[in-house]
């Protein structure tokens, strides 16, 4: 399944540090919104959030910055799952610039699926996992 579009918008000038280039703390703010954008298309909603004490947790994020980005610059997300486990999902978001169609950056991101009551993690229940699964192309054949 191709990658999702997670997230779209502009880099502003406040977005700017004094080298003239996006600020790597804006970089990581549209990547956690490109998180909330897929983790809602796996149906881990805010509604789910609140209704089930359950949550995602970035447990470890990388990420690799390759053109500039400057002040005026429109930018799109496009996501994917990478992977799905019994606890954990790994997924890959990459930041296009798009006007131009070049990579900016990209970021991997492991998350944990938590209990926020016990403050510890737990299994994705299987809808969750199947459309995990479904989403990074993983699903079995019928």
């Amino acid at each position: 399944m191709p990658p999702l579009v997670t997230y779209r918008g502009a880099i502003y000038p406040w977005h700017c540090d004094h080298l003239g280039h996006m600020n790597n703390m804006w970089y990581a703010g549209k990547f956690d919104e490109a998180s909330w954008n897929l983790l809602l298309q796996l149906g881990v909603s805010p509604s789910y959030q609140r209704q089930n004490a359950r949550g995602v947790a970035a447990v470890e994020q990388n990420t690799n910055f390759v053109r500039e980005l400057m002040a005026g610059d429109v930018v799109e997300v496009r996501s994917e799952i990478l992977e799905i486990r019994e606890k954990t999902m790994r997924c890959r978001h990459t930041m296009f610039n798009a006007d131009t169609g070049e990579v900016a950056a990209t970021c991997e991101i492991v998350g944990v699926h938590v209990d926020m009551a016990a403050r510890k993690s737990c299994p994705f229940p299987q809808e969750l996992r199947a459309g995990a699964e479904r989403l990074a192309g993983l699903a079995k054949a019928a």
